[in-house]
């Protein structure tokens, strides 16, 4: 019995939502924990800046390579059974890690935590979108989005004082109970919703673009080396050769017409990338930057950390709901263009910068986002007919994915030209200064073209 059949059922949309909430809590609050535990996770295991920039970036790239496919899987073989693996893959990588006694063993855990993210975000958004009418879409993402930044916002508050307190490790070991829990509730709550016809599963497709898409980012990443420069070139050429195969093959992974044909979702997905290409950074810099320059604890850190999700979280319901008013593209584009403040005033961030300006920075970043995110998503989904809403919501996926690797890529590739394989201490925080202010230059310049691409998409539409 599909989720779609039942999608007149107030029991079943609240179960949905329900679930779908949690899960978008946990993946943003085990990203935020991590990101203040870095230094510690660092001194432990010897990680320089670059190896460091690892930790988030494999998890990142796992769940880039994987998500369309799984998208697409949901949508031919019922998107419960996928997101259960997907809840259980995370669970059992938390494990793994809590354990890891290497820096080797540490990175290959977080890309399996990232494989198991994958299939969580490529399916938890279709389950939601299918069982709310199109008016109250905006409403319930909305919901979601803000339990994703609470997870932002209580990830360093809480992860600061379990670092300090009880170690980096504890904070792997607190999602085996909230695992297993949400793999019970799922399995309670969800309908099974496997499609009485399948079609083909596009195997050649996902194949070219998760080694594309993984030799892009990790060859960006190396830039300028030879090496990175070659990875690049091969990713991109894998990508295009993604494109051909997608137009000629009977069972696309994606529509490429989708791409070509339908503005708002081109534009929409497209200002979404650039997005998180342009704000990913930013928690990752300012958690060294105030635990390594501003000398504060990683408590402290995580509790000033804590302003921009908080922030987000209470804005994304109001923005969702405006967002089934009034067109998704007015409300997306003031958030971009007050993202975009928020990261020219980061760039005159420096050693003396007091804490008050830093927090007001978080909170314009935070405002921006929090006013982006679940108009966009609206708008995305709101554009294709609901057989494909599994592949959009991988696709949402994959470009907040991608995006993050983006600004992590530009992050250890700065790194990589001031700091070498240092670790960041007291001798180099001039040259740690300078690469922070690069970077939020270069993420103020592409929330710069963000904004017009956020323009470009038209008046958004809803199919229903």
């Amino acid at each position: 019995m599909s989720v779609e059949q039942h999608s007149d059922s107030r029991a079943t949309k609240r179960a949905v939502l329900l679930v779908v909430t949690l899960t978008s809590f946990i993946g943003p609050f085990m990203l935020s924990s991590v990101n203040v535990a870095l230094p510690s996770i660092g001194r432990e295991l010897t990680m320089g800046a670059i190896v460091l920039g690892w930790v988030n970036m494999a998890y990142l790239l796992a769940g880039a390579a994987f998500s369309i496919p799984f998208g697409r899987l949901g949508d031919l073989f019922g998107r419960k059974r996928l997101f259960m693996s997907g809840v259980a893959s995370f669970t059992l990588a938390s494990v793994l890690i809590a354990t890891a006694h290497s820096p080797m063993a540490l990175v290959l855990f977080r890309a399996l935590q990232g494989f198991g993210t994958s299939m969580i975000f490529a399916t938890s958004m279709a389950i939601l979108i299918s069982v709310f009418a199109p008016d109250e879409r905006g409403k319930v993402l909305g919901i979601t989005t803000g339990a994703v930044y609470l997870g932002l916002s209580s990830g360093p508050f809480f992860g600061g004082i379990i670092t300090e307190h009880f170690g980096w490790r504890f904070i792997f070991w607190v999602n085996l109970p909230v695992g297993l829990l949400l793999l019970g509730t799922i399995f309670i709550l969800l309908k099974d919703d496997a499609p009485e016809e399948r079609a083909p599963f596009d195997v050649l497709g996902s194949l070219i673009l998760g080694p594309a898409l993984f030799a892009a980012m990790v060859g960006f990443s190396l830039l300028p080396t030879y090496a990175g420069a070659s990875l690049l070139a091969l990713g991109i050429l894998g990508i295009v050769a993604f494109v051909y195969w997608e137009t000629k093959t009977q069972a696309p992974l994606i529509d490429i017409g989708l791409f070509r044909h339908n503005t708002v979702f081109a534009f929409s997905s497209l200002a979404a990338l650039i997005n998180y290409a342009a704000t990913f950074a930013v928690s990752f810099l300012l958690s060294i930057y105030l635990q390594k320059i501003k000398s504060l604890s990683p408590q402290e850190a995580g509790f000033a950390l804590v302003s921009q999700p908080f922030v987000q979280a209470l804005f994304s319901p109001l923005a969702g709901r405006l967002s089934d008013k009034i067109d998704s593209r007015v409300v997306a584009t003031a958030g971009m263009v007050a993202t975009l403040v928020g990261l020219i005033l980061l760039t005159l961030v420096g050693a003396d910068t007091s804490m008050t300006f830093v927090l007001t920075c978080l909170i314009v970043l935070g405002l921006g986002f929090g006013l982006f995110s679940s108009p966009n998503t609206n708008a995305i989904m709101g554009s294709v007919d609901k057989r494909i809403y599994g592949v959009a919501s991988a696709v949402v996926s994959t470009m907040r994915q991608v995006g993050m690797m983006f600004s992590m890529g530009l992050v250890m590739m700065v790194f990589a030209m001031y700091l070498g394989q240092a670790q960041v201490s007291s001798s180099n925080a001039p040259q740690f200064l300078h690469s922070m202010r690069v970077t939020f230059t270069a993420c103020a310049v592409m929330c710069f073209i963000g904004i017009f691409a956020s323009l470009a998409r038209g008046r958004s539409r809803t199919r229903r």
